[in-house]
Protein backbone atom coordinates (compact mmCIF):
# COMPACT_ATOMS: atom_id res chain seq x y z
CA UNK A 1 0.00 0.00 0.00
CA UNK A 2 2.77 2.65 0.93
CA UNK A 3 4.31 1.54 -2.24
CA UNK A 4 1.33 2.30 -4.27
CA UNK A 5 1.06 5.83 -2.72
CA UNK A 6 4.52 6.68 -3.34
CA UNK A 7 3.46 6.85 -7.24
CA UNK A 8 1.77 10.18 -8.13
CA UNK A 9 -0.75 8.72 -11.06
CA UNK A 10 -2.29 6.62 -8.02
CA UNK A 11 -2.36 9.46 -6.06
CA UNK A 12 -4.84 11.00 -8.78
CA UNK A 13 -6.38 7.67 -9.58
CA UNK A 14 -7.30 7.49 -5.77
CA UNK A 15 -8.41 10.96 -5.34
CA UNK A 16 -10.47 10.94 -8.75
CA UNK A 17 -11.98 7.63 -7.93
CA UNK A 18 -13.25 8.88 -4.15
CA UNK A 19 -14.93 11.82 -5.81
CA UNK A 20 -16.88 9.52 -8.55
CA UNK A 21 -17.66 7.21 -6.16
CA UNK A 22 -19.31 9.98 -3.66
CA UNK A 23 -21.22 11.33 -7.05
CA UNK A 24 -22.30 8.20 -8.11
CA UNK A 25 -23.51 7.04 -5.25
CA UNK A 26 -25.90 10.11 -4.59
CA UNK A 27 -26.94 10.12 -8.08
CA UNK A 28 -27.68 6.18 -8.24
CA UNK A 29 -30.03 6.20 -4.96
CA UNK A 30 -32.33 8.29 -6.87
CA UNK A 31 -32.25 6.72 -10.18
CA UNK A 32 -32.77 3.27 -8.68
CA UNK A 33 -35.92 5.13 -6.16
CA UNK A 34 -37.40 6.59 -9.84
CA UNK A 35 -37.06 2.73 -11.59
CA UNK A 36 -33.99 4.23 -13.76
CA UNK A 37 -31.45 2.01 -13.71
CA UNK A 38 -30.54 1.85 -16.76
CA UNK A 39 -29.93 5.66 -17.39
CA UNK A 40 -26.34 4.97 -16.99
CA UNK A 41 -26.23 3.17 -20.09
CA UNK A 42 -28.13 5.52 -22.01
CA UNK A 43 -26.32 8.53 -20.81
CA UNK A 44 -22.50 6.66 -20.80
CA UNK A 45 -23.03 5.35 -24.80
CA UNK A 46 -23.81 9.46 -25.39
CA UNK A 47 -20.90 10.61 -23.66
CA UNK A 48 -19.06 8.69 -25.71
CA UNK A 49 -20.41 9.94 -28.58
CA UNK A 50 -19.59 13.47 -27.19
CA UNK A 51 -15.63 12.33 -26.70
CA UNK A 52 -15.66 11.15 -30.01
CA UNK A 53 -16.96 15.01 -30.89
CA UNK A 54 -14.54 16.51 -29.08
CA UNK A 55 -11.71 14.52 -30.22
CA UNK A 56 -12.65 14.89 -34.20
CA UNK A 57 -13.73 18.68 -33.08
CA UNK A 58 -10.39 19.38 -31.36
CA UNK A 59 -12.36 20.73 -27.92
CA UNK A 60 -11.49 18.67 -24.27
CA UNK A 61 -12.98 15.18 -24.34
CA UNK A 62 -14.67 15.54 -21.26
CA UNK A 63 -16.25 19.22 -21.76
CA UNK A 64 -17.92 17.76 -24.75
CA UNK A 65 -18.98 14.40 -22.95
CA UNK A 66 -20.50 16.64 -19.90
CA UNK A 67 -21.98 18.46 -22.35
CA UNK A 68 -23.75 15.68 -24.92
CA UNK A 69 -24.67 13.60 -21.70
CA UNK A 70 -26.60 16.73 -20.18
CA UNK A 71 -28.65 17.04 -23.96
CA UNK A 72 -28.87 13.33 -23.92
CA UNK A 73 -30.57 13.45 -20.43
CA UNK A 74 -32.96 15.95 -21.42
CA UNK A 75 -33.93 14.09 -24.63
CA UNK A 76 -35.15 11.37 -22.30
CA UNK A 77 -37.67 13.81 -20.23
CA UNK A 78 -38.78 14.85 -23.87
CA UNK A 79 -39.07 10.97 -25.45
CA UNK A 80 -40.76 9.64 -21.39
CA UNK A 81 -43.50 12.61 -23.13
CA UNK A 82 -43.88 10.51 -26.03
CA UNK A 83 -44.14 6.97 -24.27
CA UNK A 84 -45.29 7.80 -21.14
CA UNK A 85 -46.48 4.24 -20.31
CA UNK A 86 -42.97 2.78 -21.41
CA UNK A 87 -40.37 5.11 -19.60
CA UNK A 88 -37.80 2.59 -20.50
CA UNK A 89 -38.64 3.03 -23.90
CA UNK A 90 -37.47 6.92 -23.93
CA UNK A 91 -34.17 5.33 -22.26
CA UNK A 92 -33.37 2.95 -25.09
CA UNK A 93 -34.09 5.13 -28.05
CA UNK A 94 -31.24 8.03 -26.32
CA UNK A 95 -29.00 4.85 -25.66
CA UNK A 96 -29.50 3.30 -29.47
CA UNK A 97 -28.68 7.36 -30.56
CA UNK A 98 -25.56 7.59 -28.40
CA UNK A 99 -24.30 4.21 -29.51
CA UNK A 100 -24.99 5.59 -33.53
CA UNK A 101 -23.01 8.48 -33.28
CA UNK A 102 -20.26 7.15 -31.04
CA UNK A 103 -20.00 4.31 -34.26
CA UNK A 104 -19.89 7.19 -37.00
CA UNK A 105 -17.52 9.55 -35.19
CA UNK A 106 -15.02 7.10 -34.17
CA UNK A 107 -14.07 6.72 -37.93
CA UNK A 108 -13.01 10.08 -37.57
CA UNK A 109 -10.94 10.20 -34.70
CA UNK A 110 -6.98 7.54 -33.27
CA UNK A 111 -8.43 4.22 -32.12
CA UNK A 112 -6.17 4.45 -29.68
CA UNK A 113 -7.29 7.44 -28.12
CA UNK A 114 -10.95 6.47 -28.54
CA UNK A 115 -10.34 2.98 -27.02
CA UNK A 116 -9.15 5.02 -23.73
CA UNK A 117 -12.69 5.60 -23.43
CA UNK A 118 -14.04 2.31 -23.45
CA UNK A 119 -12.75 0.54 -20.13
CA UNK A 120 -11.50 4.00 -18.51
CA UNK A 121 -8.00 5.41 -18.45
CA UNK A 122 -7.89 6.24 -14.23
CA UNK A 123 -4.38 5.40 -13.80
CA UNK A 124 -3.58 8.34 -16.30
CA UNK A 125 -6.19 11.13 -15.70
CA UNK A 126 -3.95 14.44 -16.62
CA UNK A 127 -4.17 17.19 -13.88
CA UNK A 128 -6.66 19.14 -15.18
CA UNK A 129 -9.15 16.36 -15.92
CA UNK A 130 -8.42 15.87 -12.48
CA UNK A 131 -9.49 18.99 -11.51
CA UNK A 132 -12.63 19.02 -13.80
CA UNK A 133 -13.77 15.60 -12.26
CA UNK A 134 -13.31 17.35 -8.45
CA UNK A 135 -15.32 20.20 -8.93
CA UNK A 136 -17.96 18.55 -10.73
CA UNK A 137 -17.94 15.97 -8.34
CA UNK A 138 -18.30 18.22 -5.74
CA UNK A 139 -21.35 19.91 -7.40
CA UNK A 140 -23.28 17.10 -7.51
CA UNK A 141 -22.50 15.79 -4.30
CA UNK A 142 -23.14 19.24 -2.89
CA UNK A 143 -26.52 19.95 -4.87
CA UNK A 144 -27.53 17.00 -4.02
CA UNK A 145 -27.41 17.19 -0.36
CA UNK A 146 -29.21 20.29 -0.32
CA UNK A 147 -32.35 19.10 -2.09
CA UNK A 148 -31.84 15.86 0.03
CA UNK A 149 -35.86 15.87 0.57
CA UNK A 150 -36.99 17.15 -2.50
CA UNK A 151 -35.47 14.10 -4.83
CA UNK A 152 -36.81 12.03 -1.95
CA UNK A 153 -40.32 13.06 -2.87
CA UNK A 154 -39.99 13.11 -6.43
CA UNK A 155 -38.60 10.11 -6.49
CA UNK A 156 -41.38 8.26 -4.20
CA UNK A 157 -44.37 10.12 -5.54
CA UNK A 158 -44.15 13.49 -7.87
CA UNK A 159 -48.15 14.22 -7.87
CA UNK A 160 -48.15 14.05 -4.08
CA UNK A 161 -45.09 16.10 -3.93
CA UNK A 162 -46.05 18.78 -6.69
CA UNK A 163 -49.58 19.04 -4.38
CA UNK A 164 -46.95 19.38 -0.77
CA UNK A 165 -45.24 22.71 -2.95
CA UNK A 166 -42.42 20.91 -4.30
CA UNK A 167 -41.13 22.52 -7.50
CA UNK A 168 -41.22 19.33 -9.42
CA UNK A 169 -40.11 20.42 -12.86
CA UNK A 170 -37.09 22.32 -11.47
CA UNK A 171 -36.17 19.67 -9.53
CA UNK A 172 -36.17 17.46 -12.48
CA UNK A 173 -34.27 19.60 -14.40
CA UNK A 174 -31.82 19.94 -11.86
CA UNK A 175 -31.32 16.09 -11.16
CA UNK A 176 -31.00 15.75 -15.04
CA UNK A 177 -28.20 17.88 -15.07
CA UNK A 178 -26.09 16.26 -11.80
CA UNK A 179 -27.04 12.73 -13.39
CA UNK A 180 -25.57 13.69 -16.99
CA UNK A 181 -22.81 15.17 -15.21
CA UNK A 182 -21.97 12.81 -12.96
CA UNK A 183 -21.91 9.81 -15.32
CA UNK A 184 -20.04 11.60 -18.13
CA UNK A 185 -17.11 12.46 -15.74
CA UNK A 186 -17.60 9.04 -14.54
CA UNK A 187 -17.54 7.27 -17.75
CA UNK A 188 -13.98 9.13 -18.76
CA UNK A 189 -12.23 7.64 -15.61
CA UNK A 190 -14.07 4.46 -14.85
CA UNK A 191 -15.26 3.65 -18.86
CA UNK A 192 -18.35 4.40 -20.97
CA UNK A 193 -19.16 0.40 -20.64
CA UNK A 194 -19.33 -0.42 -16.90
CA UNK A 195 -20.02 3.60 -15.70
CA UNK A 196 -23.84 1.84 -15.44
CA UNK A 197 -22.96 -0.69 -12.82
CA UNK A 198 -21.20 1.59 -10.60
CA UNK A 199 -24.09 3.23 -10.56
CA UNK A 200 -26.19 0.37 -9.32
CA UNK A 201 -24.08 -2.00 -7.42
CA UNK A 202 -23.61 -0.04 -4.58
CA UNK A 203 -27.17 0.73 -3.69
CA UNK A 204 -27.94 -2.87 -4.62
CA UNK A 205 -25.75 -3.64 -1.60
CA UNK A 206 -26.71 -1.24 0.76
CA UNK A 207 -30.52 -2.49 -0.18
CA UNK A 208 -29.74 -5.84 1.68
CA UNK A 209 -29.26 -4.90 4.91
CA UNK A 210 -30.63 -0.98 5.13
CA UNK A 211 -33.95 -0.33 7.18
CA UNK A 212 -34.98 3.21 5.32
CA UNK A 213 -34.04 5.45 2.80
CA UNK A 214 -31.67 7.36 4.97
CA UNK A 215 -29.93 4.62 5.97
CA UNK A 216 -29.92 2.88 2.18
CA UNK A 217 -28.50 6.50 1.13
CA UNK A 218 -25.73 6.25 3.55
CA UNK A 219 -24.81 2.65 3.03
CA UNK A 220 -24.72 2.97 -0.91
CA UNK A 221 -22.12 6.07 -0.16
CA UNK A 222 -19.93 3.94 1.69
CA UNK A 223 -20.05 1.12 -0.70
CA UNK A 224 -19.68 2.89 -3.60
CA UNK A 225 -16.43 4.61 -2.12
CA UNK A 226 -15.22 1.18 -1.22
CA UNK A 227 -15.90 -0.81 -3.92
CA UNK A 228 -14.03 1.95 -6.09
CA UNK A 229 -10.82 2.32 -3.67
CA UNK A 230 -10.91 -1.76 -3.40
CA UNK A 231 -10.48 -1.97 -7.06
CA UNK A 232 -8.18 0.70 -7.84
CA UNK A 233 -6.27 -0.98 -5.46
CA UNK A 234 -6.73 -4.40 -6.52
CA UNK A 235 -6.21 -3.40 -10.28
CA UNK A 236 -2.59 -2.00 -9.09
CA UNK A 237 -1.59 -4.96 -7.23
CA UNK A 238 -2.92 -7.74 -9.70
CA UNK A 239 -2.20 -5.60 -12.86
CA UNK A 240 -5.94 -5.50 -14.47
CA UNK A 241 -8.00 -2.95 -15.92
CA UNK A 242 -9.56 -0.34 -13.30
CA UNK A 243 -12.63 -0.02 -14.60
CA UNK A 244 -13.42 -3.56 -14.67
CA UNK A 245 -11.87 -4.12 -11.51
CA UNK A 246 -13.87 -1.69 -9.97
CA UNK A 247 -16.99 -3.24 -11.00
CA UNK A 248 -15.92 -6.93 -10.25
CA UNK A 249 -14.97 -5.94 -7.29
CA UNK A 250 -18.55 -4.23 -6.70
CA UNK A 251 -20.05 -7.41 -7.78
CA UNK A 252 -18.09 -9.90 -5.76
CA UNK A 253 -19.21 -7.37 -2.86
CA UNK A 254 -22.94 -7.36 -3.90
CA UNK A 255 -22.92 -11.77 -4.53
CA UNK A 256 -21.37 -12.02 -0.81
CA UNK A 257 -24.43 -9.60 1.08
CA UNK A 258 -26.75 -11.77 -0.74
CA UNK A 259 -25.27 -15.00 0.41
CA UNK A 260 -24.96 -13.30 3.92
CA UNK A 261 -28.38 -12.06 3.74
CA UNK A 262 -29.71 -15.39 2.57
CA UNK A 263 -28.33 -17.27 5.74
CA UNK A 264 -29.00 -14.50 7.91
CA UNK A 265 -33.17 -15.09 6.56
CA UNK A 266 -32.77 -18.85 7.09
CA UNK A 267 -31.43 -18.69 10.53
CA UNK A 268 -33.97 -16.23 11.77
CA UNK A 269 -36.58 -18.01 10.11
CA UNK A 270 -35.18 -21.52 11.92
CA UNK A 271 -35.13 -19.44 15.24
CA UNK A 272 -38.74 -18.28 14.88
CA UNK A 273 -39.81 -21.30 14.43
CA UNK A 274 -38.41 -23.14 16.92
CA UNK A 275 -39.59 -20.37 19.21
CA UNK A 276 -43.25 -20.88 18.17
CA UNK A 277 -43.05 -25.11 19.26
CA UNK A 278 -41.44 -24.37 22.36
CA UNK A 279 -44.21 -25.33 25.19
Amino acid sequence: MIEMLSYGFMQKAFIAGLFIALSMACIGMVSVLRRHSMIGDALSHASLAGVALGLVLGISPVTMAIVVAIGAAFSIEVFHHFFPQASELSIAIVMSAGIGLAGVLSGFVTAANFNSYLFGSIVSIPDNELWLVVICSLVVVILSALFYKELFYIGVDPQAAAVNGVPVRLINILFTILTAVAIAIAARTVGTLVVASQLVLPVASAMQHAKSYRGTYIASVLYSVGYTLCGIAFSYGLNLKPGGTIVMTSLIGLILLLIGHTIYKYVSTKKRGKSAHRP
